[in-house]
């Protein structure tokens, strides 16, 4: 779900700087670009993705050192036509330029992305969440195992279509 249009704000020069190093390097991958309450966010296609974790850490006007979060938000209903399910938010920070902005990229049921873990090792157990809480798969990643649900526990809680009620579903197999 997009902000209401009159909250995005143009982009900065700072935002237009690191806007444009992902839309010369990937050129028609970079779907959309916009600042809500002076935040850069930066949607990609999977395809680009792991290049684009290559790029924002090792770019000499970027070097994002650290993930500070990666998450997932379900837009089952509120999605228009054509968009995915899920979106997947990469929190990035670059210490040296005290910068912040998020990679986004869109996924549906069943696909899968590669793992972060390839460029920022504290990618795992974010990735590990995001898997046990919604069921997305990173490609790549040493270890994807639940890691907050108990074992045998069935479904993804924070999916829009998980049952809300105890006696709707059995949460463990039996």
């Amino acid at each position: 779900m997009r902000p209401e249009p009159d909250t995005v704000l143009p982009l900065d020069a700072d935002q237009e700087k690191v806007a444009d190093k992902f839309r010369a390097r990937f050129g028609d991958q970079v779907l959309e670009t916009m600042s809500f309450r002076k935040q850069l966010s930066i949607w990609i296609r999977p395809a680009a993705l792991l290049d684009a974790f290559r790029l924002a850490q090792t770019d000499p006007d970027l070097l994002c050192d650290l993930l500070c979060d990666l998450t997932a938000v379900d837009y089952l209903e509120q999605r228009r036509a054509g968009e995915p399910r899920y979106e997947i938010v990469y929190n990035l920070y670059s210490i040296p330029f005290n910068r912040r902005f998020f990679l986004k990229c869109g996924v549906n049921d069943g696909e899968s992305l590669p793992s972060a873990t390839q460029v920022w090792k504290g990618a795992n157990y974010m990735e590990r969440e995001v898997f046990d809480l919604f069921g997305i798969r990173f490609d790549g990643h040493p270890n994807l195992e639940r890691i907050l649900t108990p074992d045998g526990w069935l479904g993804h809680p924070l999916r829009k279509d998980f049952p809300t009620m105890s006696d709707q579903f059995p949460n463990v197999e039996a």
